[in-house]
């Protein structure tokens, strides 16, 4: 795992991440936007351009946004 969307995305959608992402990993989901960890290359552009401070490196994850490491494990496994 390299970089999570969490609960701060939850309905804003606001795609900047989207939008300055070099290698198209994150997509849209039905309530978040996610990061394909297959894809990522642990640039940090869509950390620095979310403006709503969704997106942490795994290893500074809060504690209570962990939950999202397997919300998008499952959402790639379940497309």
């Amino acid at each position: 795992m390299a970089y999570v969307i969490t609960s701060a995305c939850i309905d804003e959608k606001a795609a900047d991440c989207v939008d300055v992402c070099p290698v198209d990993c994150i997509e849209e989901g039905p309530d978040q936007y996610f990061i394909d960890t297959d894809i990522c290359i642990e640039c940090g552009a869509c950390e620095v351009a979310c403006p709503v401070g969704a997106v942490y490196y795994d290893a500074d994850l809060p504690e209570e946004e962990k939950g999202y490491i397997e919300k998008a494990e499952n959402f790639y496994k379940n497309r």
